[in-house]
Parts: C-alpha cells; sequence; structure tokens
C-alpha cells in the first residue's frame, strides 16, 4: 500500500476520520486536502474522543506528519480552538507534526458573517449551511480575493491587501445586507490573536510532500464530506463549496505530481444527512428516532439532528463511481443489530419507471424509494473482530451491498473504537 484517499461516499459523516486514524498506522504523512471547519470527524482512541473539523485525523499518531493542503479554506480562529482543546487533553501539536500550505487561501473574518446574512436571507429556502462562512470563502478564492497563509510574512504587502478587500467586502456588508461594517480595528485583532499563532506552522509544503514522496515516503490524503456534497458531482446547489472527490486531492494537497494507487470509499451502513436537499431514502417519526439514537446521530459541528433512513445502494453506487473507490469501508454496522428487518433502498422510482441510476438533481425530489427487507441478527456484534465470526444475517446483508455497489468491502467497522474493525 502507498498513496491512498480516504473519501465519503454518500452525503458525509460516513466515519472517514475514524478509518484515517485506524490506517495513518501505515503511512508517513497525513494531508486535509479540501474543505474547512463547517464538518466533523469524530475519532476515539485511547487517548480519548475527539471531534476535529480542521486537524488532520493522523494528529494522533506518533511520527506522522499532517498538512493542510492548498485546498483547504484555513480558518486561524477555528484551528487555533482546535489545537488547544487537542493539545489539552495530552496530544502534541507542533510545527514537526502539523504544518500549513504557504498558498492555503485563509477564512476572513468576514466570510462567517456573510453567510449568516445569506441564509437569514433566505429563510426557508435556505441551503442548510453551518454557517462557518465555507460558501463566501470559496466564492472569494475564486474571485481572487482572499489572502494567503504566505502572506503573513509580508506585513507591509498583507496590510495593503486587507485593506482593499476590507473596502470591497464591505460593499456587500452594508449594501445589500444593511449590517454593520467591519473595521480595520477587527482585523487587526484577528492578525495578533490568531494569524500570529500560526506563522510557525506555514511553508512550502508542496515542496515537503516532493521530497517526501521522492523518499519513498507513504502519504494518505483525507476528505471531507462526501460524494454527494461535492460542488460538482453532489445533489447541486445542496452541495459543499469545495471538490470532496479523490481525483482533487493532488490539487488541493498541494503535489499535483501524486499518483494515488488506492482510494478507499466510506459507507456508513445505513444512510444520515446534516442539511437540505434531497435524501429518497430518508425515513421518519418513531422509525427514524429509534435509528437516530441507536447510532447517536447528530452533527459534530452543529449538534444537529441527521436525518436518516437505510443504506441507499442507489446513491452508494453513484458516490463509488465518482470517487473512483478502489475498496470499501463499511462503518456502524453494530448499530443495526437492534432491527428485526433491516430496510435497503435498492432502486429507485422516477416517473413511474424503477431505476438504479442516480437521478440529476432536480429530478431527485420526484423519487421513492423501493425498499427491501433484509432479516436482522439481533444480536451484539461490536466484540467481534474476524469476519468469520458474523451472524449469517449481517454477512449477507454486507455481500449484497458489496455485490450492489460494484467494488470490494475490506473494512467493516462494528464500533466507534479503533480496534473495533473487521478487516477481510
Amino acid at each position: 500500500m502507498t498513496n491512498c484517499a480516504i473519501v465519503g461516499i454518500n452525503w458525509g459523516d460516513e466515519g472517514k476520520g475514524r478509518m484515517v486514524d485506524l490506517l495513518t498506522e501505515n503511512y508517513d504523512v497525513v494531508v486535509r486536502f479540501q474543505g474547512g471547519g463547517n464538518a466533523g470527524h469524530t475519532v476515539i482512541n485511547e487517548k480519548g474522543k475527539f471531534a476535529l473539523h480542521l486537524l488532520p485525523s493522523g494528529v494522533f499518531r506518533d511520527g506522522v506528519v499532517n498538512i493542510l493542503g492548498n485546498g483547504v479554506a484555513l480558518d486561524p480562529e477555528n484551528l487555533l480552538k482546535e489545537i488547544d482543546d487537542v493539545t489539552s487533553k495530552g496530544v502534541a501539536i507542533t510545527p514537526e507534526n502539523l504544518k500549513i500550505s504557504d498558498r492555503a487561501s485563509l477564512l476572513l473574518p468576514w466570510h462567517r458573517l456573510l453567510d449568516e446574512l445569506e441564509e437569514n436571507r433566505l429563510a426557508d429556502k435556505k441551503y442548510g449551511s453551518t454557517k462557518q462562512g465555507i460558501a463566501p470563502f470559496y466564492s472569494d478564492k475564486y474571485q481572487k480575493k482572499t489572502i494567503l497563509a504566505g502572506e503573513l510574512f509580508y506585513p507591509e504587502e498583507l496590510k495593503a491587501h486587507l485593506a482593499d478587500l476590507l473596502e470591497w467586502k464591505n460593499l456587500t456588508i452594508t449594501k445589500v445586507y444593511g449590517a454593520e461594517a467591519v473595521s480595520m480595528d477587527d482585523i487587526d485583532k484577528w492578525l495578533n490573536d490568531y494569524c500570529e499563532r500560526i506563522k510557525p506552522f506555514v511553508e512550502d509544503t508542496g515542496l515537503f510532500l516532493k521530497n517526501a514522496s521522492e523518499s519513498g515516503k507513504k502519504i494518505l490524503f483525507e476528505a471531507q464530506l462526501g460524494s454527494l456534497r461535492d460542488l460538482d458531482y453532489g445533489i447541486y446547489p445542496y452541495t459543499t463549496s469545495s471538490n470532496t472527490t479523490a481525483a482533487y486531492a493532488p490539487i488541493g494537497s498541494g503535489f499535483a505530481a501524486a499518483k494515488i494507487d488506492t482510494v478507499i470509499g466510506v459507507v456508513k451502513a445505513y444512510s444520515t444527512c446534516v442539511g437540505e436537499g434531497p435524501f429518497v431514502c430518508e425515513m421518519f417519526g418513531d422509525e427514524a428516532e429509534e435509528l437516530r439514537k441507536a447510532g447517536s446521530e447528530y452533527g459534530a459541528k452543529t449538534g444537529r439532528p441527521r436525518r436518516v433512513g437505510p443504506v441507499d445502494i442507489v446513491a452508494t453506487k453513484y458516490g463509488v463511481e465518482v470517487q473512483a473507490a478502489t475498496e470499501i469501508a463499511l462503518t456502524k454496522l453494530d448499530v443495526l443489530s437492534y432491527l428485526d428487518e433491516i430496510p435497503v433502498c435498492t432502486k429507485y422510482i422516477v416517473n413511474g419507471q424503477e431505476t438504479d441510476r442516480f437521478p440529476f438533481p432536480i429530478a431527485q425530489k420526484y423519487a421513492k424509494p423501493v425498499i427491501e427487507y433484509f432479516k436482522g441478527w439481533k444480536c451484539d456484534i461490536s466484540g467481534i473482530r474476524k469476519w468469520d465470526d458474523l451472524p449469517r444475517e449481517a454477512k449477507d446483508y454486507v455481500l449484497f451491498i458489496e455485490k450492489n455497489i460494484g467494488c470490494p468491502i475490506k473494512y467493516v467497522s462494528v464500533g466507534a473504537e479503533r480496534e473495533s474493525i473487521i478487516i477481510r
């Protein structure tokens, strides 16, 4: 196993963080290549329980170098809060094990403000933003209206650049939304309180990755969210504002020449969705609440109750294609142990016809799920570590998913802890 990307296959929240934490034992470098602090990776290991938002999930492994690539929405304020939280629990974060790309754009103080103002304006047509400033950030990045982390080392040019951006952005804040302008004093405080503290972590990570690769180091690329939240391939416009696919990993990591040998797609044993947008297989009422409680399905960043449903073969097969996944990690199989019968969404009905092809985003609101049921195993499987020791019903369930999504399931998670895994 050489270079590998761990990516989400569905709507996000599939358990990527626990898989990165598990597999970093085999890697030298872990790189976050897109997204920001708008979602969380929950990791449970011998050091405790952590909800990471920006930090790569390899920070718990001694000797592993963790990188925030140029594709990341780098929020200095939230990153430092996260570093302080993790270090308070005994995990060392230093410039030796955490490096920030000098080409990463910084999420500026007005981005969160604009995110909230726009969601409030949209009211009942909102996109379900976490209000962490991600959409305004990426919009500004593609307008070339952000600053790069490397600019922190050029204070005169930085101040002039920020003054120009502030003048431009206040036009939107005050004229469009009627909100109070951001002042240069606010920006100076942000620079002093947060940006000065991240400077020791900033360097040319592209060069670091190039040298690491040439010396035979193995690199793990960590994605945020999942295929169906990808800006180009997801349920637009209810997506994130970056590309969540493995194909983007070399670009967003800062090492465009990277070759990815393995793509591990993470799939939950049932479906969950945080935020707005079409969710064809969604459960409602008592059935949904029972599954939500069994799986503790509440957002790691927001605490919002996640929408839940059965595993969706149509959406998952599409996600596997989008990610070009070579193998699958199926997580949270143990959560389904309470069910007498386990529902599976095997197809959709669109315009009166059954289909196994994931529809165009607008058409999804007209789609209806076709549900089949599998016999449950009705016993605790959380202590099982070998495939052959799983109940026949559990194996049948896993094998059905594997066959119908067209990708081998190599890992089966039966608990949140690092060691609660079956490797086939």
